[in-house]
């Protein structure tokens, strides 16, 4: 490959971005006790995040079309590393909303890191692997997803088990103190991503990176929203379909502890048992970060997998079995929850893999270099699914149960597979 030492230091980008992504499961079942909050209010972590998203992915689409992809990745690498050390002082004064601004922080980082990462992988190399390079990519996304939990189960979430019975005989001094730990062990695992990211900012500060279709990007003058709607109906519906992935994503990566702890909370699979070691002093909350953990592996395998047989066939083809596998998981958890649903919705996790590069391919394919980092903000901008959706499945589930909340994956993943058969096609030429 031409751009091999760029290509290889932007997928450590999609690796990074993965850890951040994965931590925030942990944090929502986390803030319930350390901060005292209604399940539906912690949900908000995720709503916090994914605006981040959604209020810089055109600013970062600008500054990117202005100045370039390098110092798009810089600027969203130093945000990215301002928002872990933020978690810091947010600790030491346990205000919600603290944590909250540096996880915007942080999403707003990511939100330019995204932009940039997703769009120039597809441009570095033939225009007709460009799904098979971004799927590649995201695969080192899929591999460090998985330590978010691990890292949830083993420094954050406590030893100890803060039952309403337990809570009961305490005094309110020992509440106190413990709400206190609990907070503060967040400080070291975020103080360790911010130091790794600024390594690799400084990394990036010292290398060229080639900036594909500069000279007729700037020479194409003015490009509107409203224009790039009209014209392109794939991007429209793509942007749709992102939309209601990463809502479906976020909701059941979000919830999946929850999940675990009302569907089958003494239940644990066997393979987990085996590969984490589970002890008897573990609490449930620990045993359920390590199922999310394994799910996370799941998804892995469904990245490499789906990589593999892009090289063989289409890639809206892989989306549309992967999707509608999805559709049918859901539907199978639903119906049996215990632990048959757990195992249902850790498959999804194995379907989800690679709906979000795919879409995000799909949805800018044959866009000329002039209108790409824009289209490519939009399709970012989509990821405010995850901050929209979550909330409303969290009111789901005090309305109905965990199984109730499952009625929002489902629809999203119905709306996928309807883009993956149908709503991809497009009449313009692959640029």
């Amino acid at each position: 490959m031409k751009y091999r030492l760029p290509f290889a230091l932007v997928c450590s980008l999609f690796f990074l971005w993965g850890i951040a992504n994965s931590l925030n499961g942990s944090l929502i079942r986390h803030f319930q006790f350390a901060l005292d909050l209604q399940r539906w209010q912690a949900g908000i972590v995720d709503s916090a995040f994914y605006l981040g998203y959604f209020v810089m992915a055109l600013p970062a689409g600008m500054f990117m079309r202005k100045f370039g992809y390098k110092k798009g990745i810089l600027a969203g690498l130093l945000l990215y590393a301002a928002g872990a050390f933020l978690f810091y002082p947010a600790a030491d004064l346990r205000v919600y909303a603290f944590f909250l601004f540096a996880l915007f922080t942080i999403a707003a980082g990511l939100a330019f890191l995204e932009t940039a990462a997703n769009l120039y992988v597809t441009v570095l190399g033939d225009k007709k692997d460009a799904a098979w390079r971004i799927n590649f990519a995201q695969s080192f996304n899929g591999i460090s997803i998985i330590l978010g939990p691990i890292i949830g189960s083993l420094f954050i979430f406590s030893k100890t088990e803060y039952t309403k019975e337990l809570l009961a005989i305490m005094t309110p001094e020992q509440i106190d103190a413990a709400r206190i730990a609990e907070a503060l062990s967040v400080q070291g695992p975020y103080l360790a991503v911010g130091v790794l990211v600024l390594a690799v900012a400084v990394l990036f500060a010292f290398t060229k990176m080639p900036e594909v279709g500069r000279e007729e990007e700037l020479n194409e003058g003015t490009v509107r929203i409203g224009d790039l709607f009209k014209r392109y109906r794939h991007l429209t519906l793509g942007v749709l379909a992102q939309f209601a992935n990463v809502g479906a994503q976020a909701t059941l990566w979000g919830y999946f502890v929850d999940f675990k702890l009302d569907f089958a909370k003494n239940e644990h699979l066997g393979i987990v048992n085996s590969l984490y070691q589970l002890a008897d002093n573990m609490t449930p909350e620990q045993i359920a970060g390590f199922h999310a953990s394994f799910a996370l592996v799941l998804f892995m395998l469904g990245r490499f997998l789906g990589t593999y047989l892009m090289r063989k066939t289409e890639a809206r083809k892989v989306l549309s079995w992967y999707s509608l596998a999805a559709v049918g998981l859901v539907v199978l958890a639903f119906a049996t929850g215990g632990l048959v649903g757990i195992v249902c919705i850790m498959l999804t996790y194995f379907c989800q893999s690679i709906m979000f590069p795919t879409i995000f391919a799909l949805a800018t394919k044959g866009l000329p270099p002039a209108e790409r980092k824009l289209a490519s903000s939009l399709v970012i901008m989509a990821i405010v699914g995850g901050a929209v959706l979550p909330p409303i499945a969290g009111a789901l589930s005090l309305a109905g149960g965990m199984k109730l909340a499952l009625a929002i994956p489902l629809l999203c993943f119905a709306f996928v597979s309807f883009y993956a058969l149908k709503g991809y096609e497009t009449d313009i030429e692959a640029a």
